[in-house]
């Protein structure tokens, strides 16, 4: 027995000293979210975060780093410690959409970034200002139409889905709409309501109350369906602007050279999140968001797809870095 009790105390400290060794996670954990705290991402994030930080033991912290599309955030995940303790999540404009637009990134998003995780989809439509008075895309078209350089549509930043969409509208309808930027969603939103920009595309997440108030009204969504919430709101398809097709989606990222065995034990805990009632509740369903949390193999085959579908995008909308 007295021979045992070394051998007892080592197997009871193998689990401290693996974890002593470097164990994930064995320290806090940042998810870097490029763009401003309080948009859709940026509170789908958090809610993440408290999960992962019950389930994990260790702190897990947000980090806003918004503006330079979303570049600057990134770039802090590509140089950090590829160990799982630095991540990113971010929105596809980061990933395929900034390649296809800016000559000299200081990384590759497709090479320096590993994927985690497809979050969710993002079903966005096309909001107008109630001011503007147009009740439907055809309305908006001979808005614009009738007002050349007159009237601006919001952005937060080259790439980004509104940018993309109302580029393409611009160039098959020859309109002429200015184009105004911001560093996030959570800008936009409220440029629109005092009647700095007269349209934009958004989520149910930022709009919705305001659609509900009258101040905005919701033109048509881009999802083969339209919103259980908001039943009158054509898709896009149904108004006949299917070509704008404003696909978004959110995705995690880790830096290149994070082993494989710790993206799949995030990836398993992430889709662990997404399903739990306190989130699929309060965060997925009444936002229109579709889950994914796709396995890592499976994010990459989407990005190589979502890449090419971008490049059409961006030549089709003639869209330039500004």
């Amino acid at each position: 027995m007295i021979r045992r009790r070394p051998l007892v105390a080592a197997a009871l400290a193998a689990p401290l000293v693996a974890r002593a060794q470097g164990a994930f996670p064995n320290r806090r954990v940042t998810i870097i979210v490029p763009f401003p705290a309080g948009g859709g991402l940026d509170i789908l994030t958090r809610a993440i975060a408290e999960h992962l930080q019950g389930a994990w033991g260790q702190p897990v912290v947000v980090e806003n780093r918004p503006g330079g599309s979303t570049i600057p955030g990134a770039d802090a995940v590509v140089r950090a410690a590829p160990d799982g303790h630095t991540l990113l999540l971010t929105a596809d404009n980061t990933i395929t959409s900034n390649p296809h637009l800016f000559r000299n990134l200081p990384h590759d998003p497709i090479r320096d970034l590993a994927p985690v995780t497809h979050v969710v989809d993002v079903h966005q439509m096309v909001v107008s200002s109630a001011a503007l008075d147009v009740r439907d895309m055809a309305g908006l078209v001979a808005a614009a139409r009738a007002r050349p350089g007159q009237l601006n549509y919001g952005s937060f930043g080259p790439g980004s889905q509104p940018h993309l969409a109302f580029e393409v509208l611009k160039a098959e309808h020859r309109l002429d709409i200015v184009h105004v930027t911001y560093r996030g969603l959570p800008q936009v939103i409220p440029a629109l309501l005092a009647g700095e920009i007269q349209m934009t595309l958004s989520g149910i997440a930022s709009a919705g109350q305001h659609i509900a108030t009258g101040r905005l009204r919701g033109l048509a969504v881009g999802r083969p369906t339209r919103f259980p919430t908001l039943p009158e709101v054509p898709t896009l398809a149904e108004a006949g602007f299917d070509s704008m097709d404003p696909r978004t989606w959110f995705g995690l990222f880790a830096p290149a050279a994070t082993p494989p065995a710790i993206i799949a034990q995030i990836q398993r805990e992430v889709a662990a999140a997404l399903r739990t009632p306190a989130i699929a509740d309060r965060h997925l369903t009444p936002n229109g968001y579709t889950v994914h949390a796709s396995e890592p193999a499976a994010f990459a085959a989407f990005i190589r797809e979502d890449l090419a579908y971008k490049e059409r995008m961006i030549r089709l909308s003639g869209a330039r870095v500004e």
